[in-house]
């Protein structure tokens, strides 16, 4: 079945040969051995840069991924964007022989991602120690809930916990609501950056510095909080706790989002002078330039409610197009809040190929997020999108590992792959 987006630029979509794959990370190997978001993220960020990544799934039932919605003809549709570019087998790790399987993917491994509960793989003779002693050159990023120490490790950890556990959520919503959480898996998303990030950095240390690997240990909070960039000091120095301020900000004003006449909403930030001013000059309101109450940043802080009644009046008599098309003219910072359904028809996100069109198994096509970051001499590529369980298996384990057709059935059989 066809996809009813516009048309974007279309990716090749059958999986490449080994020696045949493109990008900065071609020629290294990953094994994805996570479940969920968070580190399987971490992976398809790798692959889509050119890394062999094979990933493990629990026979049967596979990635809990593969269950959640939104679903089509039973199928997971967030599944065909989180497995993409990986090629995909089952394994029990918790069966003796199963382990001794990894092993031997981990013996030609560069990078081993895993987020199960702490100790987990320990219990199954897997932890780091153990794996260094197969390579010692492995990196193995592991990604839980609190951290691999701490009193809190052994905590189960969802994004939604760490989104909360971060602080975030006590100064994102309206004042007089309740705390806000995202609409969307923040926590494990900006996690699985952080765990591909740090992956290279030791990767790099390890081809240009001690020559071994070393073990990561990244939780979904501590990425989150590292973001919030001001609210230690603010509140060691100052003793400053952020408060819930809607869309606004206690550092810069005006900073919001302004309804127009014709129901859509327009975000501005003037933080700098300069920009503010431009503003100003913009709405035909020149002398809030010279307002005592507006006159520079941290007044307009002090006065956000009036600034924010000044600004909002100017916007529900004009319609959007109207607004955009003059605040482009006079070089204001504003953009118009877009949904997906906008995204896909918007001219700059085709042209910077932010959606791309990818061959599959099942659907005939889809199409889904381009490859993040640019590179502009080596860069990444969807090959194809997420496939079936175990859709690698006979690659995998008859090719790579050399196991006989008989005990490759035989493992089919018991569950054990």
């Amino acid at each position: 079945m066809m996809s009813t987006f516009p048309e974007t630029v279309s990716s090749s979509a059958e999986p490449v040969a080994e020696t045949t794959r493109k990008g900065p990370l071609a020629g290294l190997r990953v094994i994805d051995a996570g479940n969920m978001i968070a580190g399987p993220l971490a992976a398809t960020q790798m692959a889509d840069f050119g890394a062999d990544v094979i990933k493990l799934e629990l026979p049967g039932s596979g990635d809990s991924m593969r269950h959640w919605t939104p679903m089509k003809e039973g199928l997971s549709l967030w599944w065909k964007v989180i497995a993409r570019n990986k090629r995909l087998i089952t394994l029990t790790l918790s069966n003796p022989r199963g382990q001794e399987l990894f092993r031997e993917l981990i013996r030609e491994a560069d990078v081993l991602i895993e987020n199960y509960r702490p100790g987990t793989f320990e219990r199954w003779g897997l932890g780091y120690e153990a794996l260094a002693r197969i390579n010692p050159r492995l990196v193995m990023v592991r990604v839980s809930g609190f951290g691999q120490t701490g009193p809190y490790a052994k905590r189960g950890g969802y994004g939604t916990i760490a989104e909360a556990f971060s602080g975030i959520p006590s100064f994102t919503g309206a004042p007089d609501r309740p705390p806000t959480l995202p609409g969307f898996p923040m926590a494990d998303s900006v996690a699985s950056t952080f765990a591909a990030m740090s992956a290279m950095f030791a990767v790099y240390n390890r081809d240009h510095g001690n020559g071994s690997g070393q073990e990561i240990d990244v939780s979904l909070y501590e990425p989150l909080f590292r973001l919030v960039e001001s609210q230690v000091i603010g509140f060691d120095q100052l003793g400053i706790v952020k408060q819930r301020l809607g869309n606004r900000l206690a550092e810069d004003s005006p900073r919001n989002t302004y309804q127009t006449r014709d129901g859509r909403w327009v975000g501005i930030s003037a933080s700098s002078q300069r920009t503010f001013e431009r503003l100003a000059q913009a709405l035909g309101m020149p002398e809030l330039i010279t307002d005592p109450r507006f006159v520079d940043n941290a007044s307009r802080c002090d006065h956000d409610t009036a600034l924010d009644e000044i600004i909002a009046g100017w916007f529900r008599e004009r319609d959007c197009a109207a607004v955009m098309a003059l605040f482009e003219e006079a070089e204001v910072v504003a953009g118009p809040v877009l949904d997906i359904s906008d995204i896909v028809r918007d001219p700059h996100y085709q042209a910077r190929e932010n959606i791309v069109s990818v061959s599959d198994d099942d659907f005939g096509e889809v199409r889904m997020q381009g490859v993040v970051p640019r590179f502009l001499d080596t860069p990444g590529e969807v090959r194809h999108a997420g496939r079936a369980l175990g859709a690698d298996n006979r690659e995998i384990y008859q090719g790579l590992l050399g196991m006989s057709p008989q005990e490759f059935d035989a493992l089919t059989a018991q569950g054990v792959i």
